[in-house]
């Protein structure tokens, strides 16, 4: 091993995007994962939806085992030059003001309820003294 890795720009190795050419990028090294398509468990579409990106996090995600990275060794053929790398940003969703979802004010709902249960004392006190009467 006492050669020099070599280094790929991403949009070299996004070249290798097919079932007979796939590399992928994990933890800025590159993968020719090619020979490998057939036998990965969770099928060759995996791997070809990784290709030409950082795939480290879809691999992450999963939880590979340790018998896993080791066999990556085999499929290594050199770094990613990490300036060719997009930034990751962070999604911040738009601000939206707040939003009343029955569209009537905390004003009126007050009100309503000290008078609906008011008014259906009121009724019943007067039913009461109607039929009391007769």
């Amino acid at each position: 091993m006492g050669e020099e890795a070599k280094i790929f720009t991403l949009s070299e190795v996004s070249e290798h995007n097919h079932a007979h050419d796939c590399w992928i990028v994990i933890n800025a090294k590159v993968y020719n994962v090619t020979k490998f398509l057939e036998d990965h468990p969770g099928g060759d579409e995996v791997l070809l939806s990784s290709t030409g990106k950082d795939a480290t996090d879809d691999f992450e995600d999963v939880g590979h085992s340790e018998s896993a990275r080791e066999m990556m060794e085999q499929y290594y053929v050199g770094e990613i030059d990490p300036t060719t790398i997009p930034k990751k940003t962070k999604y911040t969703p738009p601000k939206q003001p707040h939003y009343n979802q029955d569209k009537t004010s905390e004003f009126i709902i007050k009100i309503l309820q000290f008078l609906v249960p008011i008014a259906i004392l009121g009724l019943a006190v007067g039913i009461r003294i109607y039929t009391k009467s007769e």
